[in-house]
């Protein structure tokens, strides 16, 4: 904790010294001194632009800054994991106290080109190499950024809202916030030309050298992605919005770019472990969650074992034990010996930004939302579930899917009985195709949920926009009322970076949410209930 808390207040004296105007003028000087010429060679000056914005969408390394980009936010309040630890004296965000200091990494790793990190102000160079060299084969290298772009920066809407997006190349509009409804648009427009265009460089190797995913450089691969992260986006849009999330989910389920049916959307971390397994296994702040031990071991599933170690002490030893979110925790010893992440995370060599399985989800309740072309609503969930166990090397998925008779089992605390709680739901495996919407949805959500982990991102905006599956209310709320215990956490406030040096702006932003930024004010896609 020491490491976090010395590099969390050096990156905030850092970033209080920079302005939103000033963002990254010096982006495209090369700092080895090699001439532009021969950086143009083989599109080496635009294509080095590439390695930061794969690197953070989910930033891996160092593993501190994972812990404040993704899991002390949207991998606790996802129902994924809790933290052992009392942070702040248990005063932070496990217990809706959110910590600016935290989460102002989320934004900065978008943002901020310092040290390695920022995703749009490398995506704006491209632009600007690319428009300099002024001929149709460097267009490619705006399509594929482009993709990467709406991949990081639907992720940041999804925790605040309003953000910098359609107007952020032009220095004078720079700081200028979009709704997350004019965002969301601009993700489509974005996506649709870049999926448009990119078939005509098919088959060329030009991005070969400067992709970091499993791709290869196979454009074809590449449509394939961004047309899949369309229907996320559709889908997620399906509520507030059930017009345009048909029109461009249809587009999706049509367009000949086809969506994952076999192969990852896979990054490869470079020679880094998956942060995760050091904050686990290394730092012990991070341990297996409460709703995941209901539902795993309520459902019997095998990826529990994949997922998660026994734990280690307490009195629950060889038992998987899972922490609730939001308790009074005094030390760490209180909790520390449960459930550890699964080893396997160690060996891992690639972070997932998209899967087979959670395509079949998508598919799956598109079907439910009556969308052409999206096959049968049981057919694609079964799929799901298949590739999500093939996926982790898990055996028994085809009794799995027969299942109809589990259900998650209620959370006993093993150290404070009065943590104890009910599951709030008796959703099973077995796909129920004559049960009412809402409880086909919650089955396909559910599996969903398992399947995305340890993606807490996409885990968390599921369960803001359906309600599934069912996350326990915290016990200890010190949010100072702004965040309802029973709605839980709705998004993260503007980070204080932004207040500082960008305030008209934030201003306005604030002024296009539902309500204060705080916490407990729902986004746009976040509408309270489901349109089925």
């Amino acid at each position: 904790m020491k490491k976090l808390i010395t590099y969390t207040l050096a990156s905030v004296l850092a970033l209080g010294m920079t302005n939103c105007t000033e963002d990254f003028k010096d982006i495209n000087t090369n700092p080895h001194g090699i001439s532009d010429e021969s950086l143009q060679q083989r599109f080496n000056n635009i294509g080095a632009k590439f390695p930061p914005m794969f690197a953070n969408v989910i930033r891996v390394e160092p593993a501190w800054n994972y812990q404040l980009q993704h899991n002390l936010n949207a991998d606790l309040f996802s129902g994924y994991m809790t933290t052992p630890t009392p942070f702040a004296g248990n005063i932070s965000n496990q217990t809706y106290s959110l910590n600016s200091g935290w989460n102002q990494f989320i934004w900065t790793d978008a943002y901020d080109a310092n040290d390695g990190n920022g995703v749009m102000p490398y995506a704006r160079g491209i632009d600007e190499q690319v428009e300099l060299a002024g001929d149709e084969s460097s267009k490619m290298f705006s399509y594929i950024s482009d993709i990467i772009k709406v991949t990081a920066m639907h992720r940041i809407s999804d925790v605040f809202g309003p953000l910098r997006y359609s107007k952020y190349n032009d220095y004078e509009t720079t700081g200028a916030y979009d709704s997350q409804e004019e965002a969301y648009n601009a993700f489509f427009a974005d996506l649709g030309t870049a999926i448009d265009q990119l078939k005509a460089f098919e088959g060329q190797p030009q991005f070969t050298p400067f992709d970091l995913s499993e791709f290869g450089g196979d454009i074809a691969k590449w449509r394939t992605y961004a047309n899949s992260l369309r229907l996320r986006l559709a889908i997620r849009v399906s509520n507030v919005d059930p017009a345009l999330a048909k029109t461009e989910g249809e587009k999706s389920l049509s367009s000949d770019a086809g969506l994952l049916e076999s192969e990852n959307m896979a990054i490869d971390m470079q020679g880094f472990i998956h942060p995760l397994a050091t904050i686990s296994e290394g730092w012990g702040d991070i341990r297996m969650s409460a709703e995941m031990e209901s539902i795993l071991k309520g459902f019997n599933d095998a990826r529990l074992e994949t997922f998660f170690q026994p734990a280690l002490g307490n009195g629950v030893e060889g038992e998987y034990k899972g922490i609730r979110l939001g308790i009074a925790i005094e030390a760490k010893s209180d909790y520390g010996d449960h459930s550890k992440l699964g080893s396997y995370l160690g060996g891992l060599t690639s972070k997932d930004w998209m899967t087979t399985a959670e395509v079949y989800f998508l598919k799956a309740e598109a079907a439910l939302r009556g969308w052409t072309g999206a096959g049968d609503a049981q057919a694609n969930y079964e799929s799901g579930i298949r590739a999500s166990f093939a996926q982790h090397g898990a055996g028994g998925v085809e009794d799995y899917i027969m299942d109809a008779t589990s259900t998650p089992s209620d959370y006993v605390d093993a150290v404070n009985a009065s943590n104890s709680i009910a599951y709030a739901s008796d959703v099973k495996i077995a796909y129920d195709a004559t049960a009412p919407k809402e409880e086909q949805l919650e089955q396909i959500i559910t599996q969903k949920w398992i399947a995305m982990f340890p993606d807490g991102q996409e885990a968390w905006s599921e369960f803001r926009r359906t309600g599934f599956p069912k996350i326990f209310p915290v016990v200890v709320n010190n949010s100072g009322g702004t965040i309802d215990t029973d709605i839980q956490v709705r998004r993260i406030n503007f980070v204080d970076t932004e207040k500082n040096t960008n305030a008209a702006n934030v201003e306005a932003a604030t002024a296009l949410l539902k309500g204060p930024d705080n916490g407990g004010t729902r986004l746009w896609w976040d509408t309270g209930s489901n349109n089925l």
